[in-house]
């Protein structure tokens, strides 16, 4: 049985992000998959330190960031993973910085600085099926048009060269408050952006799932070939 794990670097544990990644869940799961939720600010980290112990000769690190906290068991499990789908919403034009300090821990320690033939001989003896969920409130073409794919997608290339594949889904204009009459806001209308979310947030959920059970059906039949 594949193991996939599944990471909401989402402050909100029942909001878009979180949902989207249970839609990737779940479909994981109808793949067969074991999987794993994390929410991660449960845990009290930080990013890479800059240590470099993963990095030394004959490092016993395996692959697994050497600090230990909160977060070294999380790392560990998905070091034996087949799947790692992360997600975020976007703040600023970034992902939140809780995603980033865990994306430096989890790939940092499987990237090597030893170099074959151009290449990076990194720590891992198989592909590792990742991707990234961003969910954001802008709508497409906003996005599109203040240039947030080539900032967003340097994640996905990151983890694409760490663990041999990655592809990148977005979610784009959500609902972002469940009151809109409590905020200070005149940039989006409630209106249209629940009409939005009736007409297209199942769309986006859907897309989440069939992800999920893309990438446990990839890595398995890499198992099997």
């Amino acid at each position: 049985m594949k193991k996939a794990m599944f990471f909401n670097g989402s402050p909100r544990k029942n909001w878009n992000t979180a949902k989207m990644l249970e839609a990737a869940k779940a479909g994981a799961e109808e793949a067969g998959a074991e999987t794993e939720f994390v929410n991660l600010y449960d845990f009290d980290f930080k990013g890479c330190k800059s240590c470099f112990a993963c990095k030394l000769k004959n490092a016993k690190t395996n692959g697994v960031c050497a600090i230990r906290d909160a977060l070294r068991p999380v790392l560990e499990r998905a070091r034996q993973a087949d799947v790692l789908v992360l997600g975020a919403p976007i703040y600023f034009g970034y992902p939140t910085g809780v995603y980033r300090a865990f994306l430096e821990r989890l790939a940092f320690p499987v990237y090597s600085y030893r170099y074959e033939d151009g290449k990076p001989l990194v720590c891992r003896d198989k592909v590792v099926e990742t991707a990234n969920i961003f969910t954001m409130n802008c709508p497409e073409p906003m996005m599109k048009e203040i240039g947030y794919p080539p900032v967003l997608e340097s994640n996905t290339q990151t983890l694409k060269a760490v663990f041999g594949a990655s592809e990148t889904l977005y979610a784009c204009n959500t609902y972002q408050f469940a009151d809109y009459s409590r905020y200070d806001m005149t940039l989006f209308s409630e209106e249209e952006k629940r009409a939005w979310r009736d007409a297209h947030f199942a769309d986006d959920l859907a897309a989440a799932r069939a992800l999920g059970r893309r990438l446990v059906e990839k890595a398995q039949d890499a198992c099997e070939s």
